[in-house]
């Protein structure tokens, strides 16, 4: 498995409550621009369209060879979820106001593109605020108990 990008803005901006893998339709020049590793993920998200789910506002570079210069770059991108996980995640999305994020894109064990979608809850601000002077704190205490080692 080779990771293409990952979101960290999604960690930071919401709680993960469950984690699916898709795949995602995309043309040919965009496997390729992926490859290199030019796409950002950082304010997309997923929706739910006539009982299909697409990711919305993903952005994949257009790559430099490509026979056709079309500039599609941000257009949506169709998540191939199994109908039983379709279900399960409309159902969520409707009755508890809960996101579909992308938590990172990557290549499967057979050269397929595959995209991992969290389920997600959007953190306060207090909450994002707390996380982030647990965190200080925990650094803080390492450090010291590393200078007591030396």
């Amino acid at each position: 498995m080779k990771i293409i990008s990952l979101n960290r803005k999604a960690t930071h901006n919401y709680e993960i409550l469950d984690k699916f893998e898709a795949g995602i339709v995309l043309k040919g020049d965009e496997v390729k621009s992926l490859r290199q590793g030019s796409v950002s993920m950082g304010d997309s998200f997923g929706v739910v369209k006539d009982g299909e789910i697409f990711l919305l506002n993903c952005y994949i570079a257009p790559y430099s060879h490509a026979y056709e210069k079309k500039d599609d770059s941000r257009r949506s991108r169709k998540l191939l979820f199994k109908r039983r996980e379709i279900n399960r995640l409309v159902g969520e999305i409707s009755r508890k106001g809960l996101t579909l994020v992308p938590l990172k894109i990557y290549f499967g064990n057979r050269g397929k593109v595959k995209i991992e979608m969290g389920l997600a809850k959007h953190k306060k601000l207090i909450n994002k605020k707390r996380e982030l002077k647990e965190r200080d704190i925990s650094r803080q205490a390492s450090r010291e108990v590393k200078m007591h080692i030396k």
